[in-house]
């Protein structure tokens, strides 16, 4: 059998010929899209490793015309679901991140002939927000690839701040269903008195207060998916009706006497143990199977300590872009100790962590001290306790000392113009965007907060 190897990297090209010739088969190499067509023209490949990135065009595009009948392996450096995911839904056999294990090209080789390839549809690549080359990361994602275009029920379990609504709002974006509505509620967060209402409904004067028939989620999201989050919390009253739904496909609105169909693909998620809760009778175990048809599972940050680098400079610049900021650079020995930390808060954590040093670093560099000021580790930097006076005067002290000989012109707007925006920010953050709050913690009032947010063009839509 031959294989065909389609990468502009010769070394690539190198230690994939080694390997499969010792797997017995003939290997054709190809550094283009267009050497490869040549090289596809001699007929009895069995199978592809094809790279994303090629000198004349992209190899996802080049699997999704359709030339290539056997089965394919995606090879590429990226590391976010979104290439996982689009390489199984044109057709791949399996996609493999850059540096891969050998092991694993060679138990790919002995799947290789019940393997079917499967249709191509052609498609863009959406921006991913859900990155990681850690070896946890990748068998996530390529769970994640799998399922994604289908419509079974996926339970997404982790630590709060790992992502597990994201993971449910890529699910919804990969599958067939990316056009229709993605509905998201937090269980944990509605009183158990409102929530049986919120989810399915109800009919005009059904209690009081309920002064006009309104939708609820599970017909808002006809035709989507509904993501339920931290459904650990349900009351069990409710469990047993969401049972229901989920079995007959159904929905009755409180007060009403007709059901309703509904097609609706269910995402779940939680922080809990649920088999621990079943165990406590706080949760049906009848539901907890229902629910957890393909079991996902994300890490915590502090189990892939490999992916914050990456994970962190990601968000830096995110952050840079949305706050319309100039991007300062994170040294090495910063984003050491960022991978030091153990982020109970997880990703989140980590998202606030470097919004904090994107408007609150003086330089055009994130140091070290910048760090740990951050997560208030100045303490483990021997530097002793810093007050907010002494961070305000070594931030200016460096400020002028950037200056040199130059004359310095209206420094006290200048000054006021840097401090305003990172105080805003971190206020509007504390306060998870209620700009009410925001100005009685400022001592400000609430049409000055509103002024300021325009005039830094701060969205307060981001905190909330």
């Amino acid at each position: 059998m031959k294989a065909l190897v389609i990468d502009d990297d010769e070394g690539i090209r190198w230690i994939l010929d080694k390997v499969l010739q010792e797997e017995g088969l003939e290997v054709l190499q190809a550094g283009s899209i267009a050497e490869a067509e040549a090289a596809l023209s001699e007929g009895g490949i069995g199978i592809t490793f094809l790279d994303v990135y090629l000198p004349d065009g992209n190899g996802m595009d080049f699997l999704a015309t359709g030339a290539l009948t056997m089965p394919v392996v995606m090879l590429t450096a990226e590391t976010t679901f979104g290439h996982a995911a689009e390489a199984y839904r044109i057709g791949a056999m399996e996609y493999l991140p850059k540096p891969f294990d050998l092991d694993e090209v060679r138990q790919l080789i002995q799947r290789v002939r019940p393997v079917k390839a499967k249709a191509k549809v052609a498609t863009g690549v959406k921006q991913d927000l859900i990155i990681g080359r850690s070896q946890a990361m990748q068998n996530l994602f390529r769970t994640l690839g799998r399922v994604a275009a289908s419509d079974l029920t996926v339970l997404i379990t982790g630590e709060s701040g790992t992502g597990k609504e994201m993971v449910a709002k890529t699910l919804h974006e990969r599958s067939q269903r990316a056009v229709k509505p993605f509905i998201a509620i937090n269980t944990a967060a509605i009183p158990a008195e409102l929530l049986e209402s919120e989810l399915f409904g109800h009919e005009k004067g059904s209690f009081t207060g309920a002064d006009k028939t309104r939708e609820g989620r599970f017909e808002q999201a006809d035709g989507g998916t509904l993501f339920l989050d931290e459904i650990g919390d349900m009351p069990a009253a409710l469990q047993a009706k969401l049972l229901r739904v989920l079995e007959e496909g159904r929905v009755q609105r409180v007060g009403g006497s007709l059901s309703k169909t509904v097609n609706v693909r269910l995402l779940a998620a939680t922080h809990q143990h649920l088999p621990q809760k079943i165990k406590k009778g706080e949760f049906r175990e009848d539901l907890y199977y229902r629910l957890n048809v393909i079991p996902v599972h994300i890490p915590p940050l502090r189990e892939r300590r490999d992916d914050i680098p990456e994970l962190a400079n990601f968000l830096l610049d995110r952050a840079v872009e949305e706050l319309g900021m100039n991007a300062p650079i994170l040294l090495d020995d910063a984003a050491d100790l960022l991978c030091k930390h153990d982020w109970p808060g997880n990703v989140r954590e980590l998202k606030n962590v470097m919004r904090r040093l994107a408007v609150l670093t003086p330089g055009a560099a994130i140091t070290l001290s910048d760090v740990a000021l951050a997560l208030g580790n100045v303490d483990n930097m021997q530097k002793g306790e810093e007050t907010l006076s002494d961070a305000v005067t070594r931030c200016i002290r460096q400020y002028m000392h950037q200056l040199g000989y130059a004359e310095a012109t209206n420094m006290h707007q200048y000054i006021l113009e840097q401090m305003e925006p990172p105080l805003l920010v971190l206020a509007m953050e504390k306060c998870n965007g209620n700009q009410l709050k925001v100005a009685d913690m400022l001592g400000l009032n609430r049409n000055t907060v509103r002024k300021l947010l325009r005039k830094y063009d701060i969205d307060p839509q981001y905190f909330r």
